[in-house]
């Protein structure tokens, strides 16, 4: 179904009316981010603007696709299975987790051109899936050139707890960084304005934040950081990459 947002945005881009910026965000959501008894785990891996449930961009088969656990990667990707979202590309994947400990999902898309930014897009994106609620292992590094190390253990959170975080790049913190944080919105919320759908917050000196999650559900935290090295447009003139560290994690109310 085609809702509200979604009719005036498009009708904004056909009549070449300025619309406005949306945050891109990789998802990659599991069906649970703890599996008390372990068991298989379906994960979505889209590239949307969560708030707003899209538009959904069209994505090239990813880079890489993994899970990280126990210190051992296993490549996921010839689990990959194509999942569109009306035109646009999407994907699933489906793994059995049969040991304790957290499982870390993670993705590296290929390369997404943004003619409207002028720029590509790569957004480094894992999910941590605690397998017999093990609470053990959730902290461990993928080794993303950009990437977010939780400090709060990212599984089994209530709503209104504080996630923190340290925003790294090749290992290091990242000082000031910019991180973008949008929830899906699957309960319908109307935000006041443009300000309260993609919030923006800044890591300290030390490369780390915190945020309280006011709604249940998924979270997505991206610190954006230009890319070392630039790349080739279609037009053949070289121009900036985004690098997104992303993670996502879920909360539940307090019943």
């Amino acid at each position: 179904m085609i809702t509200l947002p979604r009719l005036l945005l498009s009708c904004a881009l056909a009549t070449g009316l300025a619309a406005p910026a949306l945050a891109h965000f990789q998802e990659i959501i599991p069906s649970a981010d703890v599996l008390p008894d372990g068991g298989a785990v379906t994960l979505d891996l889209v590239f949307t603007h969560p708030f707003e449930g899209g538009p959904v961009m069209s994505m090239a088969r990813p880079v890489a696709v993994g899970v990280l656990k126990g210190g051992t990667k296993t490549d996921l990707s010839g689990d990959l299975a194509e999942a569109p979202q009306g035109e646009a590309m999407a994907y699933s994947l489906t793994h059995e987790l049969d040991e304790p400990g957290a499982a870390i999902f993670y993705i590296e898309p290929a390369p997404y051109w943004e003619p409207a930014e002028g720029k590509y897009i790569v957004h480094y994106s894992k999910v941590v899936v605690d397998s017999f609620a093990s609470g053990e292992g959730w902290d461990d590094s993928v080794g993303f050139p950009v990437e977010i190390m939780p400090l709060t253990q990212p599984t089994g959170l209530w709503t209104g707890n504080i996630f923190t975080g340290v925003v790294t790049k090749g290992g290091a913190p990242v000082p000031y960084a910019e991180i973008e944080v949008e929830f899906i919105n699957d309960h319908g919320i109307t935000a006041p304005n443009d300000a309260y759908i993609t919030q923006v917050i800044k890591a300290d000196a030390n490369g780390t934040f915190s945020y309280a999650m006011p709604v249940s559900g998924w979270w997505g935290f991206a610190a954006l950081i230009e890319g070392d090295e630039p790349m080739t447009a279609p037009d053949g003139t070289q121009v900036p990459v985004e690098e997104g560290a992303l993670i996502w994690v879920n909360t539940k109310p307090a019943q």
